[in-house]
């Protein structure tokens, strides 16, 4: 159950918060004045706090500072009757999530309410880089696992969390790059302020620069009021770019300028901002590549790249499957409401034995899964996802590239990336075969990969992988 506060001294507000917002998924708890409120938030900590910027005796302004100061990770939205107000502003600067227009549209509202309570629970969630104890596992998140490989990351995370230097997470799809992100903001001197993340990929390129920078009223069609964009609301503290690959060479023009000089424009605006933010960005894609084919800044790929951490694939990392599965387990046991449910000796086997191409969210997916199927106290191998069952089609396919032709001859020319750009071949000619293997038909070669339709697709324009021409040689 999420917990609002509900801070207004209108009562009709009020009374609207608590229709929409109902129990069992909701509690909203009142206060019709700032010192209500402040009084309230001595025994209560609620998830999202919304309050109204103008109220009598203590403003919505002086509230948000003293919250702020006192609770920096609770999201907070302001309502306003004044959007163009300079007080929105000010709101924003003192550390406000977002702000929205009375009479506020309600799936607007619903929207925003549930982004807040996302970045809250980001920012909140603890990020543990060493084992702990059980109890302590099913309320934080994890990095899982003592083989060298993930030891290292979590060296690397020790070593650059405390500077203010950009960091470019890079590895496969499902490798735990967010939560590596989140670790690095959790143990840096930003703790205390906003940790936001945007995922590239998934925001249309005509609407990422104005989610990142804002906008004007009467920008473009549809802009009837100011939005403060992420970079601003991000001011002090951490911004983490996934994907950030799909981004455009217009943002990226822009991004460039912002770690440069730390200034932008909202679009339509005229008025210059001043941000200091520290960037975490993340991608699938070898960079290197894009550079070469146009599609990528070199120089905002030597600016986000000052320390690079490489997240290793589940298959290289197979000793630490027996700790991932008793850590997920634990939490989807709880979270499903079972209990002494485990994982026979057979589906261990062939966990084991399965190259885990959607890496570690494939691998919690199958369990979370196979806990809903499993009956009484044991997984068994049939209660498993069936592409852990399927034999190797790909392997005849494969061997008709050898691997030693995937590697490049000048190996310094890929310092630092020669992993990732060996990788990304291999992938694609893994795909490729999928591909063949179905005669072209990409349902079913998502599914004999083990990855998501959409992953695949994804894939597929990555890598420019023409479909057609698969179809007609097969």
């Amino acid at each position: 159950m999420h917990r609002l506060m509900i801070v207004d001294d209108e009562e009709s507000v009020r009374y609207s918060f608590k229709k929409i917002w109902r129990k069992p998924d909701y509690e909203i708890i009142e206060a019709s004045s700032s010192a209500e409120a402040l009084a309230t938030l001595e025994e209560t900590i609620p998830d999202l706090i919304i309050l109204d910027i103008q109220m009598p005796v203590m403003s919505g302004l002086e509230l948000l500072q003293r919250i702020k100061s006192k609770l920096p990770k609770i999201p907070v939205l302001v309502i306003t009757a004044y959007s163009s107000s300079e007080r929105v502003i000010a709101a924003m600067k003192y550390g406000a999530y977002e702000y929205i227009e009375k009479p506020f549209d309600i799936p607007q509202m619903k929207a925003l309410v549930e982004e807040a309570l996302e970045a809250g629970e980001l920012m909140r969630k603890e990020v543990l880089l060493e084992p702990q104890a059980r109890e302590e596992a099913q309320i934080s998140d994890q990095l899982i696992g003592n083989s060298a490989a993930i030891k290292e990351v979590c060296k690397m995370i020790g070593r650059v969390a405390p500077s203010d230097v950009s960091v470019l997470l890079v590895g496969e799809s499902g490798t735990g790059k967010e939560l590596v992100a989140r670790a690095i903001y959790q143990n840096s001197a930003r703790s205390d302020k906003l940790f936001l993340a945007v995922n590239c990929a998934a925001i249309p390129e005509t609407l990422l620069e104005s989610e990142l920078f804002g906008y004007e009223r009467g920008a473009f069609t549809g802009a009837n009021k100011r939005k403060i964009g992420k970079f601003e609301q991000a001011d002090g503290g951490t911004i983490f770019l996934d994907e950030i690959g799909d981004m455009s060479l217009a943002t990226q023009a822009k991004l460039l300028r912002v770690l440069q000089e730390g200034t932008f424009e909202r679009l339509g605006g005229e008025i210059t901002i001043h941000c200091t933010v520290r960037l975490i960005a993340a991608t699938n894609q070898n960079l290197e590549q894009l550079i070469r084919g146009k599609k990528f800044r070199e120089d905002l790929y030597y600016r986000i790249k000052v320390i690079t951490i490489t997240l290793p694939p589940l298959r290289m990392r197979r000793d630490d499957l027996p700790e991932l599965v008793d850590y997920f387990m634990a939490k989807h046991l709880k979270q499903l409401n079972r209990e002494h449910v485990r994982v026979s000796p057979a589906a261990m086997n062939l966990m084991k034995a399965y190259d885990w191409p959607g890496n570690i969210r494939e691998l919690e997916n199958v369990l979370k899964r196979s806990i809903l199927l499993s009956k009484g106290s044991l997984i068994h191998s049939e209660n498993v996802a069936p592409e852990l069952h399927a034999p190797n089609k790909i392997a005849p396919e494969m061997q008709n590239k050898r691997l030693a032709e995937l590697i490049p001859v000048d190996l310094e020319r890929h310092h630092g990336t020669l992993y990732e750009t060996v990788m990304s071949e291999v992938e694609r000619e893994l795909i490729i075969a999928a591909l063949k293997s179905v005669k072209g038909n990409q349902v079913r070669a998502a599914q004999l990969l083990g990855i998501s339709r959409v992953m695949l697709h994804d894939r597929i324009q990555k890598y420019s992988i023409k479909t057609d021409v698969i179809i007609q040689e097969t």
